[in-house]
């Protein structure tokens, strides 16, 4: 799952119209923003299997603190509790704390038996990467929906609201494809730093806010 993630924090503009696109984005994308930080610090672990899923050749080995329900209900209050006591938004709050619990149910819908429920715990996973088409039919669908909505609850307030917004999307998409179709990575360390990467995003996403406000 990536940009159905992102669907999620695009479409939740329409539930906290004061919180920050960004923030947004944050939220839905935490556990993947943790992850790479964790890889390269050796805390968790994953190999490269081409053909483990249809959709993508990473096994996910071991990531119990980014990765596992209980870790995730933890990260999701302690992100809520940091947005209320910067911005004294109770909705924005509860929505950025259900955005980071998102991550893990979408996940566990595509995974295969592979996310924890805690550390050591039980596996959890539908595998719906198994099949490309089932993939597709569920995150294209949830990330136009949510871009749907951020568009129809913000309003563009220069020519850099609106072109700053399709160029992420864009990106996003062009990234998307090349995740389903390209090669496999060549290294964890790489995955690590790829992942790093996606900071950007979340920064491209501030931005954007910058130059739209709520309807």
């Amino acid at each position: 799952m990536f940009i159905g993630h992102f669907g999620l924090g695009f479409g939740a503009k329409a539930l906290a119209s004061g919180t920050s696109l960004g923030t947004l984005l944050l939220a839905a994308q935490f556990l993947d923003l943790l992850w790479p930080s964790l890889l390269l610090l050796g805390v968790e672990q994953v190999r490269i299997d081409p053909g483990a899923t249809r959709v993508t050749p990473l096994d996910f080995a071991q990531y119990p603190v980014s990765h596992s329900l209980a870790a995730v209900l933890v990260w999701a209050l302690g992100l809520a509790l940091v947005h209320f006591s910067m911005r004294r938004a109770r909705r924005g709050a509860i929505v950025v704390g259900l955005l980071v619990v998102s991550h893990w149910l979408l996940d566990a819908l595509v995974h295969r038996a592979d996310l924890p429920l805690y550390p050591g715990g039980p596996l959890i996973g539908l595998g719906l990467w198994s099949s490309l088409p089932a993939t597709l039919v569920l995150e294209l669908p949830i990330f136009a929906l949510g871009l749907w909505l951020y568009t129809r609850a913000t309003r563009t307030l220069d020519a850099t609201g609106r072109w700053s917004l399709w160029s992420l999307v864009a990106c996003l998409a062009a990234i998307y494809i090349a995740n389903l179709f390209g090669p496999p990575p060549p290294s964890v360390a790489a995955i690590a730093w790829a992942g790093q990467l996606q900071w950007i995003l979340v920064a491209w996403g501030y931005w954007i806010d910058r130059h739209r406000a709520p309807v």
